[in-house]
């Protein structure tokens, strides 16, 4: 079965493939992300990203793309294309015939009787990729150009023509060596074969993102090409292209691009698809393991993020608990500021608790999770306490209050014009229901393992105490049949938002059976869509059901309308909890449209969120760990479930 695969048709249709992108990446942080016919449209895309150590780890562009061009018998064929204002330049889509990604991105050229093809590969451990070029057919010898397309950018960030740009090279084995401006890394582009190189550096202005242009961004660069490579090929000859910031052999090349292939294997099943996207969104760089929130332009080892993936792209991808506690090491070494002094993400620190629950739901490690951790558990709870935060107050009745005016302080944090689109100043009731989790899992685990008499358990059970006593007072409405969003002084918010199922999720949850009961009838009629769940309900007048437009009509939709696959996650662990086996089928059905998707936006990966109307068009970052592990967690949630019914 072919996964990952488009014919002719569909390539050469731009307003089709050029909606579809490619991405490959790395264990240490480097990426390649195109669109399928290798038309780069936004400014993300290239064909080697890589982090930048001396440079604080920033994510820079060096090499844009490669354009091929095939002479034979004196005519010459155009193989690259790129956009220049509303032109497309060349046009070398006409001669693609065939792409597939189920091992590696493969797209196949013909061009009267030739046949030619080239692959693409990321090194698994190095900042480089490697394109493997063959020649299946040809009726007579041909000669390939080669012209890379230099950028050394921030990925952020546009350039263009300037006289501080080195245009020189240095000649190394097997090809050169390029470095635009002082501080970037090299850029060595290598063949593994006999070529020639000429230099004669020209930049190559007006380059367009039509992506960046549909949205109202910056959109147009001035890019450098510095020189021309040369080989002379025939029937069956095929060689390799590296473009790396470290010196390749050029005699192994071709070695090590087939080791990598086999390393990356075929793609068999949805969980193989899924399994490989979390493993390349763990990235270890510098003895750091820590998670990408979603390639290629969101960022690395973020706290809100790590905590919520975590478990899905560790112990439900592959069982992986070294990775996972590396990862959460990670995160709390770096994180202290926020962890246990301030943060604009009053939940994510509480939320910490709740990954460590699926750790020890899923490994059996109780005792030893909270040997180790049960001090960052701690002293997470204890800066709650009066005085310790400036964005939060815990309040007497045991809840927090949560307000910095114009500061959003839950994940719901899109801004416009530097004010928060969805604010919710007061008590938060997903915040809230992640507080009393806390609360109740470190008081039950230190009076279990250090007495009940601990000065801990004995200032923080009153606390609970209260919290339990008051959410369910504070948050539910029985006239509304659901629970209020958000409680500030007006008390007139009435919207229907997902942060409600938090309270039905929790381990330790603060609100009765009959209310979850509610909670979870109000999601289905007015969030739960066929790709995740809404962030609004769409009786709500701020709805916004499609994500397009301006940055400021995504911004209002981003946490408005727009569905979010890891809300599907905790919406099926309340439902497996209260329906148990009999929600199979239900949730397969929940989760089968996003394996439909995997050809649309990131081939073969999940995508960031997607439209809260039908057909739910996916957006944002083309991988999203978020995203990711959601699935890997539905997936593991069905399948145990099936083992129960057996």
């Amino acid at each position: 079965m072919a996964f990952l695969k488009f014919n002719k048709s569909e390539l050469v249709n731009l307003s089709y493939s050029l909606k579809r992108e490619i991405i490959l990446a790395n264990k240490v942080g480097a990426y390649c992300n195109t669109s399928i016919v290798n038309c780069n449209t936004r400014r993300y895309h290239g064909l080697l990203a890589v982090p930048v150590d001396n440079l604080g780890e920033q994510q820079m562009l060096l090499l844009s793309a490669v354009d091929e061009s095939i002479i034979q018998s004196g005519h010459q064929f155009n193989l690259g294309i790129h956009r220049y204002g509303t032109v497309y330049e060349p046009r070398g889509h006409k001669y693609i015939v065939d792409f597939n990604a189920d091992s590696a991105p493969v797209i196949t050229y013909k061009v009267g009787e030739l046949v030619f093809t080239k692959q693409f590969v990321m090194a698994p451990d190095k900042d480089q990729v490697l394109i493997k070029y063959e020649l299946v057919e040809a009726p007579s010898k041909i000669t390939l150009l080669l012209k890379p397309y230099l950028a050394f950018r921030n990925i952020h960030q546009l350039t263009h023509r300037n006289d501080d740009a080195n245009t020189g090279f240095i000649g190394i084995e097997g090809g050169v060596t390029y470095n635009m401006y002082r501080g970037c890394p090299d850029l060595n582009v290598q063949l593994s074969c006999e070529s020639s190189y000429k230099h004669n550096p020209l930049w190559y202005e007006g380059v367009t993102y039509s992506d960046e242009y549909r949205r109202g961004f910056d959109c147009i660069e001035d890019l450098l090409v510095p020189g021309t490579f040369s080989v002379e090929m025939k029937k069956g000859d095929s060689f390799v292209l590296a473009a790396g910031v470290e010196e390749a052999d050029p005699k192994m090349l071709k070695r090590h691009f087939n080791a990598y292939i086999r390393k990356r294997g075929e793609i068999t099943s949805f969980h193989d698809l899924m399994a490989r996207n979390a493993n390349l969104l763990i990235r270890t760089r510098n003895g750091k393991s820590q998670v990408t929130a979603g390639h290629s332009w969101l960022e690395t080892g973020l706290l809100r993020e790590t905590v919520m993936a975590l478990p899905g792209l560790t112990l439900f991808a592959d069982g992986d608990c070294t990775v996972f506690e590396d990862v959460l090491d990670t995160l709390i070494n770096d994180e202290q500021e926020r962890l246990f002094h301030r943060t604009t993400q009053v939940e994510a620190p509480l939320r910490l608790v709740d990954t460590l629950q699926q750790y020890i739901a899923f490994a059996d490690v109780e005792e030893r999770v909270w040997t180790k951790y049960g001090e960052t558990v701690k002293g997470i709870i204890e800066s709650y306490a009066p005085g310790r935060r400036q964005e939060v107050t815990l309040h007497p009745n045991g809840l927090i209050w949560a307000q910095m005016d114009h500061v959003a302080l839950s994940w719901m944090n899109a801004y416009i014009n530097g004010n928060p689109v969805t604010e919710r100043p007061g008590y938060q009731v997903d915040t809230n229901a992640w507080w009393y989790n806390a609360l109740s899992f470190a008081i039950e685990m230190e009076t279990k393992y250090a007495g009940a008499d601990s000065a801990f358990v004995k200032q923080w059970t009153p606390i609970r105490d209260l919290a339990k006593a008051n959410f369910q007072r504070m948050f539910w409405n029985p006239d509304w049949g659901y629970l209020r969003d958000y409680i500030d002084s007006t008390d007139m918010h009435q919207e229907v938002r997902p942060n409600q199922l938090v309270a039905a999720y929790v381990e330790y949850s603060p609100i009765d059976d009959e209310v979850k009961t509610a909670v979870m009838a109000a999601a289905k009629r007015e969030l739960v869509t066929r790709r995740g769940i809404r962030t609004l309900s769409p009786r709500n007048v701020n709805y916004r059901g499609i994500y397009e437009g301006s940055q400021i009509d995504r911004d209002l939709a981003y946490h408005n309308g727009c569905t979010r696959t890891e809300l599907l996650g905790i919406y099926l662990s309340i439902a497996f909890k209260m329906r148990g086996p009999s929600f199979v089928k239900r949730a397969e059905w929940l989760t089968e449209g996003f394996y439909d998707d995997i050809s649309k936006h990131g081939v073969g990966a999940f995508s960031e969120l997607y439209d809260g109307d039908p057909p739910h068009e996916p957006h944002g970052a083309i991988s999203s760990a978020c995203a990711t592990a959601a699935l890997l967690w539905c997936e593991y949630m069905i399948n145990t479930n099936k083992e129960v019914q057996k």
